[in-house]
């Protein structure tokens, strides 16, 4: 586990973007690594492989959307999390956009995993965050609004991931994707189906990943 200051050192680059004392949102964060460390004892929020490296691998791989989306504390933000797991990128996103207006819906179909996301809503205090305890496809659009953003990490290969996403989709919706190595065999193989405009952001995190930014996102 990294010492308080090195993760402290490790948010500066996003603390414009938080609307509240780094401080402050420094010691909701390792609050976060602490609740996902005793959850992970009963339950498998993360890769057994990560575990160690919760800080690294999850939050700060969560926040790196935020310069991405160009999001700061003062322009509120609709963020949809698909499949959202054990809570990332959607509870990070949430505890540091917390003072900005945001809202951030996140669905998840397990019901034990939901659990967690409700318990750490409450925890941080989250009031603009609530999880849907659902399959994607079960969850009606028009209930949630417009969505200018959606992000999903671990979930699908990326043409099962469009055709989650296509109907949350409007005209100025963009997607962030986390994806591995093999994400140009993946877009090769969703251009088959979709229609859409990309853009490749190198993870900071992963030597090997990507973000994918997508736009109008069309069926084909």
């Amino acid at each position: 586990m990294s010492a308080p200051s090195d993760t402290i050192r490790s948010l500066e680059p996003y603390s414009t973007r938080f609307g509240r004392e780094l401080q402050e949102v420094h010691a909701d964060l390792l609050g976060l690594q602490d609740m996902v460390e005793k959850w992970q004892r009963v339950q498998n929020l993360v890769s057994r492989e990560t575990v160690r490296a919760i800080w690294t691998r999850h939050i700060l791989d969560s926040l790196q959307l935020l310069p991405l989306m160009g999001q700061s504390a003062s322009a509120p933000v609709h963020i949809l999390d698909i499949g959202s797991g054990g809570g990332f990128p959607a509870i990070p996103l949430a505890i540091a956009l917390k003072s900005s207006g945001a809202r951030i819906d996140l669905i998840e179909s397990n019901g034990r995993k939901c659990a967690f996301l409700n318990a750490a809503i409450r925890e941080f205090a989250l009031p603009g965050t609530r999880v849907h305890n659902a399959r994607i496809e079960g969850v009606a659009p028009e209930k949630l609004g417009e969505i200018n953003v959606i992000t999903s990490r671990a979930l699908a290969p990326l043409p099962l991931l469009l055709d989650y996403a296509l109907p949350f989709f409007g005209p100025s919706t963009r997607a962030y994707f986390h994806k591995g190595r093999e994400f140009r065999e993946e877009l090769q193989q969703a251009d088959s189906s979709f229609a859409f405009d990309v853009v490749h952001h190198k993870s900071l995190i992963d030597p090997d990943g990507v973000i994918l930014e997508l736009t109008h996102l069309q069926a084909l």
